[in-house]
């Protein structure tokens, strides 16, 4: 397993090994051992997710502000854009954002700490996403940001859409907050 850091520190690309030849491939998706020596994270995960998105549709920015998750994602079908945003008030990249592709070809995965917002933009046909989480889902704590919040200026890079400005969002995503008024009511 190989640890690409971001643009932020404790927010990590993890490659994993995959070993492939005519008849396919193998790979551990996780291996909790494997996981905390080269990564330095211990977490202990709790729940797995998996979600199907077609594209267009964009899931985010959630949170949750207490029983706050982290989240370790990969992509097993499609590509997305997965975005991650710093909501650690005591943190040096406190309000700081990064991206990156993820996809089924390229089995890269995307360890997101507690304590940042999440999202991510379905860029192919469809996408199925798979992500393990640090704590349980818990709706009465759970916030959304603006996906277009003026201040966080994340790049969805729209230069790639095919399907118009706006992307497909859920009614609790269409009406988000923004990132300061949420903050300060957290």
């Amino acid at each position: 397993m190989k640890v690409i850091p971001t643009g932020i520190p404790d927010l990590l690309i993890i490659e994993p090994d995959v070993h492939g030849d005519a008849r396919g491939f193998f790979m551990e998706s996780f291996n909790q051992r494997v996981f905390e020596e080269v990564t330095g994270v211990t977490a202990t995960f709790v729940q797995d997710n998996h979600s199907r998105s077609a594209q267009g549709v964009l899931r985010g920015l959630h949170y949750q502000v207490e029983q706050p998750q982290g989240k370790l994602v990969r992509v097993i079908q499609g590509e997305i854009l997965d975005v991650a945003v710093d909501i650690r008030e005591d943190s040096p990249t406190f309000g700081h954002w990064d991206s990156v592709r993820l996809d089924a070809a390229h089995h890269r995965q995307l360890w997101v700490p507690p304590g940042f917002a999440h999202g991510f933009l379905v860029l192919s046909d469809s996408a199925d996403v798979l992500y393990k989480t640090t704590d349980y889902y818990a709706p009465q704590h759970e916030r959304a940001i603006r996906w277009d919040d003026p201040t966080l200026a994340i790049d969805w890079q729209r230069h790639a859409w095919h399907w118009g400005d706006i992307p497909r969002l859920s009614a609790k995503d269409a009406t988000a907050g923004r990132y300061l008024d949420l903050l300060s009511s957290s």
